[in-house]
């Protein structure tokens, strides 16, 4: 099973950074590269524990649907979120969020596994790997952008 760790260091507050990790409407506007929209259970706002979301999105040149669970939750330090349905086999995503002085570090840990046996794994290694790898850089890049910008104030329902 790949194993993707990703670590995104942020001047922005924890919290900040938390939030937007776990906003619907973050996911929704700023991850442009698979055109991704919130369409079942939690649509809008900050998901939080036992909460569902199914995002709809181009990947792969395909239109796929993913819902997935928050299945821990611990703010502003971690959670994790596990597929309920969808085109992986199996799949977790751990967010954890420290501070390093005046820095936010947001670390990744992206747990999946392909269906379809021998031929999920050829595809592991051939492509699906690297795509979700660059997939969640790219969205750890413009998440960033956003905290450090004050953009994330578009998308995080809360005052300073």
């Amino acid at each position: 099973m790949p194993v993707i760790r990703l670590e995104t260091h942020i001047k922005a507050d924890i919290k900040i950074v938390f939030d937007l990790a776990r906003s619907i409407d973050f996911q929704s506007e700023a991850v442009t590269s698979s055109n991704e929209k919130a369409v079942a259970g939690r649509t809008s706002g900050l998901i939080g524990l036992n909460e569902t979301v199914t995002y709809r999105g181009k990947h792969l040149g395909v239109v796929q649907s993913l819902t997935t669970r928050v299945t821990e939750f611990d703010p502003p330090n971690f959670f994790a979120d596990e597929m309920v349905k969808g085109a992986f086999k199996s799949m977790r995503h751990e967010h954890y969020f420290s501070t390093s002085g005046e820095e936010t570090i947001m670390k990744d840990v992206f747990n999946f596994e392909a269906p379809l046996g021998p031929l999920g794994w050829l595809a592991n290694k051939l492509f699906l790997e690297a795509y979700m790898t660059n997939f969640l850089k790219g969205r750890n890049k413009t998440l960033k952008e956003y905290a450090e910008s004050g953009k994330w104030r578009k998308v995080v329902p809360y005052n300073e």
